[in-house]
């Protein structure tokens, strides 16, 4: 008599197979050796990382003084309204420094990771 042996088998879709190495990344052990792509990704980030950071801090600072100088001006307007006017402009002030902030050490972050990206960049394209 002749056996048959029935198998199965089944096949996921694309995105389901991707969904599955995706969730499969996460209980994986973690490896010490990151692909060139994921530490390029990385370090760019770590370029804008500090300048944002440096910007939002003062422009929420700057702010906050700027809110001073209205509240100066508003309630107190008999025995604050010239000191609030000058809280009000350092605000102001503040705030118009916080995006060249930002632009200045951000370029000086970039230029600091520049040879290292440039390095990673051309071995990913070749």
């Amino acid at each position: 008599m002749e056996e048959k042996k029935e198998t199965f088998t089944f096949t996921y879709s694309a995105s389901q197979q991707e969904e599955v190495k995706r969730i499969r990344e996460k209980y994986a052990p973690a490896t010490k050796e990151e692909d060139k792509m994921e530490r390029l990704r990385r370090l760019d980030r770590t370029a804008t990382k500090p300048g944002t950071m440096a910007a939002l801090i003062v422009g929420i600072i700057s702010t906050l003084i700027m809110g001073v100088g209205m509240c100066c001006t508003m309630v107190w307007s008999e025995t604050l309204f010239v000191p609030g006017i000058v809280i009000g402009m350092v605000g102001i002030i503040g705030i118009c420094a916080a995006y060249p902030l930002y632009l200045h050490i951000t370029k000086k972050r970039r230029d600091k990771l520049a040879p290292e990206i440039m390095r990673l960049a051309d071995e990913l394209i070749k």
